[in-house]
């Protein structure tokens, strides 16, 4: 492998991996904080990339799109947060489990009702459809460069707000000590909203940015479910620092797996996740 190849490999498994962060977030903050096995995470994704097919038709403009989705996912999180989630928090995990697992079916129905069951293509705006030259024979595409950008942008983001502001105190008293929080006049319950809704935005995110790459269709959230359930354990289960760390690490060994083993490239993230876990049974980062 040349140099040219090795960094197009290398922007590529960061790319994957900060993609798959996002998604990991959601799911270790909801997780985490909340106590909540969310099996329907995936969903989520699968429903920012519909999205972003509707509403890049509707608006005629993908930046549109991917406020409009963002919003709508916002609102969703919320009211699903309002109707199902809440009364599930002292629950056995495995009443969470069934039901989760009976809003992936939920959904896909749903799915199937409003799009469809075909697949379908998301355009990459024209702004972004190019590719920056490494080599005379070899490109880059710029629209996988804005992903990037996105998703760091959004780590940042999401950095910030949970460790320098007062909203993200709140949820860090919260995940430590739920009954002290309370007791200190905080509204726990206000605070649990905001986190499902912010990891139902997340996921949806990701998934309307990664629809021009990765086209749109049924099932398409199953797969990455797998994969962020790989990141959060491997990170550290309510590590957001974790996930981000994990979440790079599962993008370099599953892409350069691809590239260089082939015939091994389904093990080697399992085989990582189980090597961690011999080592550090918590994860990389504890809670």
């Amino acid at each position: 492998m040349d140099l040219a190849n090795f960094l197009i490999q290398l922007l590529n498994s960061v790319q994957y991996g900060l993609l798959l962060f996002m998604l990991a977030a959601g799911l270790t903050l909801i997780f985490g904080i909340m106590g909540v096995v969310n099996l329907a995470h995936g969903s989520f994704y699968m429903l920012g990339a519909y999205l972003a097919y509707s509403l890049s038709s509707q608006f005629g403009s993908f930046t549109l799109a991917i406020v409009g989705g963002t919003v709508l996912s916002v609102l969703f999180g919320l009211v699903l947060e309002w109707l199902l989630f809440r009364h599930f928090y002292h629950r056995d995990h495995l009443d969470q489990v069934l039901l989760t697992f009976g809003l992936i079916y939920i959904f896909e129905e749903a799915r199937s009702l409003l799009w469809g069951d075909d697949v379908h293509g998301v355009q990459i705006p024209e702004l972004l459809a190019g590719s920056l030259p490494l080599t005379e024979t070899l490109s880059y595409p710029v629209y996988r460069l804005f992903m990037s950008g996105v998703c760091v942008l959004l780590a940042v983001g999401l950095y910030l707000l949970i460790s320098k502001t007062r909203l993200g105190m709140k949820i860090r008293a919260g995940a430590f000590n739920r009954d002290m929080t309370e007791a200190l006049g905080i509204n726990i319950k206000l605070i649990h909203a905001i986190v499902f809704a912010l990891g139902v935005a997340l996921a949806t995110v990701a998934g309307m940015i990664a629809a021009p790459i990765s086209s749109v269709y049924p099932n398409m959230g199953s797969s990455v479910l797998i994969m962020c359930f790989v990141v959060v354990v491997i990170g550290g289960i309510g590590s957001v620092r974790g996930a981000l760390i994990s979440a790079l690490l599962v993008g370099l060994v599953d892409t350069f797996g691809k590239v260089l083993l082939p015939q091994l490239a389904g093990m080697l993230v399992y085989m990582l996740m189980a090597a961690v876990l011999l080592w550090k049974p918590e994860g990389l980062f504890k809670h």
